[in-house]
């Protein structure tokens, strides 16, 4: 890839934007409730405002019962690469405490912006839009086209992703998760398992007759818990992500409810929350969940219980060579004026659905701490960003490169 992007296509483009509407769009998405199950005013407000501007082929395509995507895109004809901009819609519930404000204001309060989500993920679909916005009116030579896929269930079975892709070709694309601006290669993957321990009901009275399956739980979760697995990666691998691969008792479903029956439970079911690198299979993983039961059953004779996979999303890593890193990173670079790092993270983004069928880099503003009370988002962030977004998208059509 080429030392920076093309003057005239810098030029025009940085003319071209409208930084003031990248913070007023981020408030005003701010400012629309889009808690998992609930992104289908969101997914309006973003096709509304794509229409508005005048993109192409704008709709809402179905996923869920009132919670589709917002789809729209900018054509410049010629034969082109088609570049996508996505990030999802949908945020985890609201968090306690917010004093500065409220959660939906969308408030600008001493240079930042205000909002639930704002990080995770909001503010870079609006970044996004405006970007495409400002490429459109550069009148740079381009050519093929920018699709933006604002998309639904992110934070669910990633269904919103999958239907996009499914739907439409892109030749490459540009995921925008929170990185604090920083170019990103890729995430870990995501393995569930669901361990059932087995043990013997009796009323409370009979104690001696049970087997507590809470009690056996415990023991293995206190294995669980232990683990400290390393798998043999690439050193590079390594590197990026470091050398434990994560094996967590992330939830424990057992006994009774309140004011239930009185009786010794014979079922309590754990969710393992393993977070593989790249590279890291599923056997692997199984094996490291295997070894910490044999432990367990150590402790405790009495140990029995199944076990099975209850969901798989795979990690994504690009390569630093390859031509969506480079042109991000030109980007950047022009930004900054300096020459950005590679970073990877840790969460688990949409790329675990699409990245296998579209090359894809991860930008986006805003890093932890998320998901807390007084959630804001700066505007030189907000900035930052949109000039990016806009950079790389006008660098992948123009027939110069990069």
């Amino acid at each position: 890839m080429g030392a920076g992007i093309e003057a005239v296509v810098s030029s025009s483009v940085f003319d071209a934007l409208d930084l003031d509407r990248a913070v007023e769009l981020v408030r005003e998405v701010c400012r629309i409730p889009s808690v998992l199950g609930d992104e289908g005013a969101l997914a309006g407000f973003l096709a509304d405002t794509m229409a508005a501007s005048g993109f192409d082929d704008v709709e809402l395509q179905p996923v869920l019962e009132d919670r589709p995507n917002a789809v729209g895109h900018v054509s410049f004809g010629g034969d082109g690469p088609t570049v996508v901009l996505t990030g999802h819609m949908d945020t985890k519930p609201v968090s306690h405490g917010w004093s500065v404000t409220e959660p939906f204001s969308g408030d600008l309060i001493d240079g930042s912006v205000y909002g639930h989500g704002v990080m995770d993920m909001k503010a870079a679909l609006a970044c996004q839009i405006v970007a495409m916005e400002a490429v459109r009116a550069s009148g740079a030579p381009l050519a093929g086209r920018l699709s933006m896929a604002a998309v639904a269930d992110h934070m669910g079975d990633q269904l919103g992703s999958i239907a996009f892709f499914d739907a439409f070709a892109a030749d490459m694309a540009v995921l925008g998760e929170l990185t604090d601006n920083q170019v990103c290669l890729g995430h870990r993957g995501r393995y569930y398992f669901d361990i059932t321990a087995i043990g013997r009901s009796a009323h409370t009275c009979h104690k001696p007759e049970a087997i507590n399956a809470n009690v056996l739980a415990a023991q293995m979760v206190l294995a669980l818990d232990a683990s400290k697995y390393e798998p043999e990666l690439e050193p590079w691998i390594v590197d990026l992500f470091g050398a434990e691969t994560y094996v967590v008792p992330g939830r424990i479903y057992g006994g009774l409810p309140p004011g239930g029956p009185s009786m010794i439970p014979d079922e309590c079911v754990i969710r393992v929350d393993a977070r593989p690198q790249p590279g890291v299979t599923i056997d692997q993983v199984r094996a490291e969940i295997d070894r910490c039961l044999a432990r367990a059953a150590t402790a405790e004779p009495r140990l029995r219980f199944d076990i099975e996979l209850a969901d798989v999303k795979a990690g994504y890593l690009a390569a630093p060579e390859d031509p969506v890193v480079g042109l991000m990173r030109a980007a950047v670079r022009e930004v900054r004026g300096e020459e950005p790092p590679l970073v990877v993270e840790n969460w688990l983004g949409d790329t675990a659905s699409f990245g296998e069928k579209v090359p894809t880099v991860i930008f986006g503003p805003g890093g932890p701490p998320v998901y807390c009370p007084d959630e804001h988002l700066t505007v030189e962030d907000i900035h930052e960003a949109t000039k990016v977004y806009a950079l790389f998208a006008a660098a992948a059509l123009s027939p110069e490169g990069a």
